[in-house]
């Protein structure tokens, strides 16, 4: 068995998540409690007790996903559960750098703090959305994104088969939705985000985190992690600084992640934090083997992943 760990992105949460894992566990609260020490903010409280638009502020969002991530993976660590490979969609992909130890826990629950205070503080005025466009392709999606002529709509979160996500304005994405349908998509969906991420309308957001990114210590990875850049392994080679600058501002090629994963071997993928919106791409990814898809997001799916686990 060759284990793949899957790290969602914004858009996942939900009031509530983590809770039970928070109140049984000690080692997870205790990841709650060091994020509280590094960041200042009760992560704990927003997740458990906040309302939906508290926690759906960017700069709440991303550290609250994260430290759930987190969180599960103390578990999984006393468990003996490890994986070869990681990947995470946007914002997922800094608990897989945290993961690989390719940047250092500390370091990683900091730039997430900043980065969500960014995106959220530096967005240009206007009413952003974003939304998944299902049963059409990447070519299909351009056209589609093109015929805009009132507002601005790209596509930038390519998931998988038959589902991208575009990033635009309400009258961009309005229209969109519009088109899309005439055009023969299944079905368009706003998503839970509020800005216009992963386009050049977050340049501000961008350059800001590049001067946190400055002082950053890259550390040799002890498990592959791959990028959403482009769906290659992170190396040490690679100006790593400049990726997580431009990731805020550059579509997340997750699709090109998964078949890499698959291509290297890994026939297990676990989705660790909120949600199962991952382990649904996996099923869409065509592979000549058996894959088993689970995920962690409460008590009982992270008991139900370690029997199946061990049992293996």
């Amino acid at each position: 068995m060759k284990i793949g760990f899957l790290f969602p992105g914004q858009g996942s949460q939900v009031v509530g998540m983590g809770k039970d894992l928070y109140e049984k566990y000690e080692e997870a609260r205790s990841i709650y409690d060091i994020v509280k020490k590094i960041t200042g903010i009760d992560v704990a409280k927003i997740s458990f007790e906040g309302n939906e638009d508290e926690l759906n502020q960017t700069k709440n969002t991303q550290i609250c996903i994260l430290t759930m991530s987190l969180a599960i993976l103390k578990l999984l660590e006393k468990e003996n559960i490890k994986a070869e490979m990681s990947s995470g969609l946007s914002l997922g992909e800094y608990s897989a750098l945290i993961y690989s130890k390719g940047i250092t826990f500390e370091e990683g629950v900091k730039l997430v703090k900043n980065r969500g205070e960014y995106m959220q503080n530096l967005a240009p005025s206007g009413e952003w959305l974003m939304a998944a466009i299902l049963g059409m392709t990447e070519e299909d999606v351009y056209k589609v994104c093109s015929k805009v002529t009132n507002g601005f709509a790209v596509p930038v979160n390519f998931n998988c088969p038959g589902q991208i996500v575009i990033s635009g304005d309400k009258e961009g994405i309005n229209q969109v939705e519009s088109i899309a349908k005439e055009l023969g998509a299944k079905k368009v969906r706003i998503l839970n985000t509020s800005g216009p991420f992963h386009t050049e309308k977050l340049i501000e957001a961008s350059n800001a985190l590049r001067k946190d990114l400055e002082d950053l210590k890259i550390n040799e990875f002890e498990t592959k992690v791959v990028k959403n850049l482009d769906g290659t392994l992170y190396t040490l080679s690679d100006d790593i600084k400049d990726i997580l600058a431009k990731h805020i501002i550059s579509p997340v090629k997750f699709s090109n992640c998964l078949e890499k994963m698959i291509e290297d071997g890994i026939d297990t993928f676990i989705e660790i934090g909120p949600g199962k919106a991952l382990s649904g791409f996996v099923k869409r990814i065509e592979a000549d083997k058996e894959i088993n898809i689970l995920n962690i997001n409460n008590v009982e799916s992270f008991e139900n992943t370690v029997r199946f686990i061990k049992g293996m």
